[in-house]
């Protein structure tokens, strides 16, 4: 698999963990070291706040949908793969949010490709980067 394929193949299994509510299975897909940037109110999110909320939006259902837009890999190497793209997240309220990311994956030691950084980031810096 070519690094396209993996960041693709690691989007697609987000997305279809969060529909169908599969808390364990997302949670192989984030890395127990994984760090979160540009959350307004928070300075960095780590895998336990990342578990805890993502069991409280999957226990009450309250995601209808998740998905990416774009991909454009910036760096990449034998171990981790840096891409940016556009995630929107349906609630089942009816609300939506959608943000340019930037995310990081690692190969970690079972194998598996995780989620270790993801940035949300600003409309400015997607524009300069050619993902808005």
């Amino acid at each position: 698999m070519n690094v396209e394929e993996i960041a693709q193949n690691w989007m697609d299994n987000c997305c279809q963990t969060i529909q169908q509510y599969d808390h364990p299975s997302h949670m192989n897909l984030i890395s127990k070291d994984v760090q979160v940037f540009g959350i307004p109110g928070f300075e960095v999110i780590g895998y336990d706040d990342w578990f805890s909320q993502c069991e409280h939006e999957f226990s009450e259902k309250l995601i209808e949908k998740a998905s990416y837009e774009g991909l454009k890999v910036r760096q990449s190497n034998n171990s981790q793969i840096m891409f940016l793209t556009n995630e929107s997240v349906l609630a089942t309220d009816g609300t939506s949010d959608s943000h340019p990311i930037e995310i990081v994956l690692s190969k970690e030691q079972d194998g598996s490709w995780r989620v270790t950084q993801e940035r949300l980031l600003s409309e400015e810096e997607a524009s300069h980067l050619g993902i808005s």
